[in-house]
């Protein structure tokens, strides 16, 4: 069972990273070169239909994985072994992405217009970057990068 919820949780960070990169190095330099929210729209319009998904998939199996290797939900924070710090790790990732994902769903796509696109910019490619980061601490548990 963990191998499935292991590989569930790497296909959801392929669909939900790869579709950032996409966003933040393709969509996004000819959305504001065009100055085109609908473009924005359109692309995250599909995108919401994958992303979305796999987004959940990643929570659920990360929670799961964690309870594997960590057991209760006390060990995730204590910080005393590299494994806990990396669960804390990707646990602040997902709130600083939650936190990025509310302000832009309440406060800018409801009246995206060529006005606002660079802020929506300045939410996307920190996104972009967590979710990079998402990777890095992932790998982490098998490479020990950021132990």
């Amino acid at each position: 069972m963990y191998e499935i919820f292991l590989l569930l949780h790497v296909l959801g960070a392929t669909v939900w990273t790869g579709g950032h990169i996409v966003l933040s190095t393709v969509v996004l330099p000819a959305v504001l070169r065009a100055k085109s929210p609908a473009q924005l729209r359109r692309f995250e319009g599909g995108f919401e239909k994958i992303g979305i998904p796999a987004l959940i998939l990643q929570v659920v199996t990360g929670l799961f994985l964690a309870d594997r290797v960590l057991g209760e939900t006390g060990e995730w924070f204590s910080f005393e072994d590299p494994v806990s710090r990396l669960v804390s790790v990707k646990l602040l990732l997902l709130a600083l992405t939650a936190g990025f994902a509310v302000d832009a769903r309440l406060r800018l796509i409801p009246r995206l217009s060529q006005d606002n696109l660079v802020s929506l910019a300045w939410h996307i490619i920190p996104v972009t970057m967590i979710s990079i980061l998402f990777v890095v601490a992932g790998v982490s548990f098998r490479t020990g990068w950021l132990y």
